[in-house]
């Protein structure tokens, strides 16, 4: 008969495409977790996984029981968490999902009002790329995400937390208009610094500006935008810097801060969990406080 626990390892096979870390991640031996995987090929009568040296392979209808089964897992999980926390808002574990360009600026001040708010939460973060967090949230491995909005996905709900305007980032010398605001059309694509693709303010950056990365400095692409800054203070060239990072990343001499003239551009920071999720009360207690937070 299959169980959970078949399921469960299955997941874990397609998410570590290897029996010896899948293993790993299950707390269990390889031969149990390869015997499980056996057991639910048994039961189900047909081939999950194609064994070869030193990887793993799902058949298709592998992947079709694996994706079928990750729908499954997140409604267990969607269930227990109405039987733990109806009682209760905010409290025992919470997965939370948040993008580069966010987290180390509003963490900091958001960690200890969670803290002193609601000491029973025992928050576990996760700070990646935004398609990264869509695809955990969807398949349970988190139970919310903060990202940049809007999304376009059925599954998920979402709510608008603050809005985060975009300022201009450059060398005291570079060359730009002397008047106190910019404009998109007065930044020189040739000059402007990226996060590398598949942060989501860097696609922001190019929307704002009206240009493609192919006209932007491709090749110094950074993966923080610490590293984007110091680029910019000794004058590489110039980036768009959100609002909420302004106190932490802009304290260096050598870079000016400029705004834009209205309407400013900007970026809506939300939250995202999915529609099936029980803890809708416990989100919007997050929302809350995110909001006092950044007032």
């Amino acid at each position: 008969m299959l169980t959970l626990r078949q399921l469960r390892y299955l997941d874990a096979l397609v998410r570590h495409r290897h029996f010896g870390r899948a293993a790993e991640a299950c707390a269990v031996s390889q031969p149990a977790l390869s015997m499980q995987i056996r057991e639910l090929e048994q039961d189900l009568g047909v081939e999950l996984v194609e064994r070869r040296p030193g990887e793993v392979s799902l058949t298709d209808v592998g992947r079709q029981i694996a994706e079928r089964g990750q729908t499954i897992l997140s409604a267990v999980r969607d269930l227990e968490d109405h039987a733990r926390h109806r009682a209760q808002v905010l409290c025992g574990p919470l997965r939370l999902g948040v993008i580069p360009s966010l987290a180390p600026y509003l963490l900091p001040r958001l960690l200890p009002l969670l803290q002193a708010h609601y000491p029973q939460l025992r928050l576990e973060l996760r700070e990646t790329q935004t398609r990264f967090l869509l695809d955990e949230l969807g398949r349970g491995a988190l139970d919310a995400a903060m990202v940049a909005l809007p999304l376009h996905h059925p599954d998920l709900r979402t709510l608008d937390l603050f809005e985060d305007a975009f300022l201009l980032a450059a060398s005291v010398n570079e060359k730009l208009p002397r008047r106190g605001t910019i404009s998109p059309g007065d930044i020189d694509p040739a000059r402007l610094i990226l996060l590398e693709e598949g942060h989501c303010l860097r696609d922001q950056a190019l929307s704002i500006c009206s240009v493609s990365g192919d006209q932007t400095l491709k090749e110094l692409g950074a993966t923080s935008l610490a590293t984007v800054l110091q680029m910019v203070a000794n004058g590489y060239g110039v980036t768009l810097l959100p609002e909420i990072a302004i106190a932490t990343e802009a304290r260096d001499e050598r870079v000016r801060i400029i705004p834009f003239a209205e309407p400013k551009p900007r970026r809506t920071i939300g939250l995202a969990w999915r529609r099936t999720s029980a803890r809708e009360a416990d989100f919007l207690a997050l929302a809350r406080l995110v909001q006092q937070t950044v007032k």
